[in-house]
């Protein structure tokens, strides 16, 4: 590759990676930028590669978020759920092993060994839903919001516990990041309403 055109796509990587935090190698590709650029920029420390065709700036500042936007670039049509989502939004102490994502009922399963994901599977109506959009390590992150995560969590209850479901429950309405009525809307939607009252009604009570 002569040198005044490799040069030129170093010069559009950095600029794409200062842009978006994280690039996969096919966003490079889409952009012009070659393999061969990326593997030379490594090999110069100007990136590092986080997980299989995942690319980020060697100075880049790392985010204690970090894993659920790699887990976000690498899963490109999921949403982050569950436990993962509930401890982004600071309504959990407990920490996940692994990224919880949500993904379509016909999606195909994710192959990736790094970050450790646990896959959800949601219909197209309620994996469109109550989706918000955060910036994490630079790169936007799709985290379904408050009510539909803590609706989310008794639905899964069999599967997270049902612990964890109350705690994010009870969390959302103490540090009011969702009202009952958002949590009932969601719950409704869900199917869940039924399960949830009680413990609203308990928690709402006592507040």
């Amino acid at each position: 590759m002569p040198a005044p055109i490799a040069s030129t796509q170093r010069s559009q990587a950095l600029a794409l990676l200062k842009r978006r935090g994280l690039l996969r190698l096919a966003e490079f590709g889409e952009a012009g930028i070659t393999a061969t650029t990326v593997s030379r920029m490594e090999r110069a420390g100007e990136v590092v590669r986080l997980a299989r065709g995942l690319y980020q700036l060697a100075d880049a500042a790392l985010d204690p978020q970090q894993s659920l936007a790699e887990a976000a670039r690498l899963v490109p049509k999921g949403v982050i759920c569950l436990a993962s989502a509930l401890a982004f939004h600071g309504l959990t102490d407990q920490m996940p092993p692994k990224v919880w994502i949500a993904i379509g009922r016909k999606d195909w399963r994710p192959r990736v060994s790094y970050p450790p994901i646990r896959v959800a599977r949601f219909s197209d109506e309620l994996l469109q839903r109550g989706v918000e959009h955060k910036k994490i390590a630079g790169t936007p992150v799709p985290v379904f919001g408050v009510a539909k995560t803590v609706a989310d969590l008794f639905r899964y209850r069999r599967t997270v516990g049902d612990a964890l479901a109350i705690e994010g429950l009870r969390q959302a309405l103490r540090q009011r990041k969702a009202t009952p009525a958002d949590i009932a809307r969601e719950a409704n939607v869900a199917g869940v309403w039924a399960t949830m009252e009680p413990y609203v009604m308990a928690l709402t009570s006592d507040a």
